[in-house]
């Protein structure tokens, strides 16, 4: 009687610890994202910002043409930020233009995934295209 109930405490234990044992390690991966602030104003009581998230997953960072994708995709989206923002189309010095300083902050950013990428590989599925805030026309309006 006792060995059957030994034994009974003991699969009871193992069943418990099943689940544990065959679920995957659910590690997040992080977002393939960049964040573009743009921010408008001379006293930072009074500043004014807008984000926008620039996904790359559909990029692969290795390759050039994808990297020059994602820096005209962030230099666009500065610009539209910071028009949203009301900015003017030309910034008075000495104060840096709501525009260039976005896209500088996000271009840091973008410098250290480049320096990181590797190979996406030949299992690498795409993620989905990503849906730019603004008009489909600027890429032509506004080339590098």
């Amino acid at each position: 009687m006792t060995n059957s109930r030994t034994l009974a405490m003991i699969g009871s234990f193992c069943v418990g610890l099943a689940p544990l044992a065959v679920s995957p390690a659910f590690a997040q991966t992080p977002p393939e994202e960049i964040v573009v602030t743009g921010k408008y104003g001379k006293v930072p009581d009074s500043v004014q910002s807008l984000s926008q998230r620039v996904s790359y997953a559909d990029l692969d960072l290795s390759k050039d043409k994808h990297r020059d994708i994602l820096r005209q995709r962030v230099k666009l989206t500065a610009r539209f930020l910071c028009d949203k923002l009301g900015e003017p189309e030309i910034a008075t010095p000495p104060v840096p233009s709501c525009r260039d300083a976005a896209t500088r902050d996000a271009m840091a950013r973008v410098g250290s995934l480049e320096e990181n990428a590797a190979p996406r590989g030949t299992t690498w599925v795409a993620g989905p295209a990503w849906q730019a805030p603004y008009p489909t026309d600027w890429t032509t309006k506004y080339p590098e």
